[in-house]
């Protein structure tokens, strides 16, 4: 089999010839030790400050270039996911003014956002935003016919050209016109407050939200990708962010109709989703979702109970705990890879990779660790 073919089984349900390899993302300083060079793809902060600097074109050089040449240096990974390869700005558009500095580490937009460096998940994130909490919305926002004009086709430079050259033969989880879950108008908060407060104007919003992304399928869907990633997290380590009857009402039509729209345009579908989702598994399957990815063991979503439970209805994707990555030694990631694939390739319907990511600041020595030992272990599997 092909990693392409080996992936595709998997994600049906099936039993390849050897257990598949996957990151659903890999930052940037494990992809900078692997080609010897800097690069910009997933340097969340010097990429924005690039952009906003105008410097459009050498940040997409990058993420073409260098995504392609960490995973041919691999060499072992069976899924490539577009998060390396994001959406830009269209080539030879206007940025606009850009935000000014106003410490260190903050900038101001002219909406007087402010934006802070985060050192933990290296990325610009919005600390101030005169809007937040105060916006309101009214049903008649989301009436009326809805239109999708094409976008500029330079924006999908970098994951087209990685599909180019990595498409032939490795299964690429690719983009969509996004999943409408829990869709949190005003953000996380004032998200969930409108449910409560205001369910008519959510309910319409959703509607509208699911008409727009099943037009823009047709676009974002790129050829040559093999499913689409869908990505929302919809719980803490504790359980779902509402309860599985408001979810019943609200997000899974919606996800059904979401699933429903990617299939008819021949992809299988995936879903990228952190926390304790126990209790949604069930519907999730229902809904369509083939493969689940996002194995917390720290919130009771170990992939040897999940695979007991709901094997059969959905594979998985994961097992290999981002703690041990990060905090652990060479050889408690190699027990890791271990472990993950005595629970989770009998029977097949698995694809081993990270509980979430190749998380900034992983050891390169637990990242290699973790790559030899699976590529000595997977005939077995």
């Amino acid at each position: 089999m092909t990693s392409k073919e080996r992936v595709r089984t998997a994600v049906a349900g099936g039993r390849p010839d050897k257990t598949p390899l996957g990151f659903y993302v890999v930052d940037y300083d494990i992809i900078e030790s692997v080609i010897g060079r800097p690069t910009f793809v997933r340097n969340k902060v010097k990429a924005q400050l690039a952009l906003w600097e105008g410097r459009r074109d050498e940040v997409v050089e990058s993420y073409k270039h260098d995504t392609v040449d960490f995973y041919r240096k691999i060499d072992v990974c069976d899924v490539i996911c577009f998060k390396e390869a994001p959406i830009v700005p269209p080539k030879d558009a206007d940025p606009g003014p850009p935000p000014r500095r106003i410490a260190d580490d903050k900038w101001e937009d002219v909406h007087g956002r402010i934006y802070q460096v985060s050192t933990i998940s290296n990325e610009l994130v919005c600390v101030r935003d005169p809007e937040k909490g105060v916006r309101r919305f009214r049903v008649e926002q989301f009436s009326g016919p809805v239109e999708v004009k094409p976008p500029d086709p330079s924006i999908f430079e970098a994951c087209d050209y990685l599909i180019d050259h990595l498409g032939s033969d490795r299964y690429i989880a690719g983009r969509s016109g996004a999943l409408v879950g829990m869709l949190m108008l005003g953000g996380m908060e004032q998200g969930l407050m409108e449910y409560l407060l205001h369910p008519e104007v959510v309910r319409a919003a959703i509607r509208r939200a699911v008409a727009v992304a099943d037009l823009q399928d047709s676009f974002y869907i790129r050829p040559g990708q093999d499913g689409v990633l869908f990505e929302q997290d919809m719980a803490s380590t504790r359980g779902p962010h509402m309860s599985p009857a408001m979810f019943d009402e609200f997000c899974l039509p919606a996800i059904r109709e979401r699933v429903a729209s990617v299939k008819r345009h021949g992809m299988q579908v995936l879903l990228h989703n952190c926390g304790n989702n126990r209790v949604l598994m069930d519907r999730f399957a229902a809904a369509g979702i083939q493969c689940y990815q996002s194995l917390q063991t720290n919130a009771d979503m170990d992939v040897a109970s999940l695979k007991a439970e709901f094997g059969g209805r959905m594979a998985f994707w994961g097992g290999v705990d981002v703690a041990v990555l990060i905090s652990g030694t060479p050889a408690e990631v190699r027990r890791e890879v271990r472990n993950a694939l005595e629970a989770g390739a009998p029977g097949g319907g698995f694809i081993l990779g990270p509980s979430h990511s190749i998380a900034h600041g992983t050891p390169y020595d637990n990242f290699m660790a973790m790559l030899d030992e699976f590529a000595r272990l997977r005939d077995r599997y």
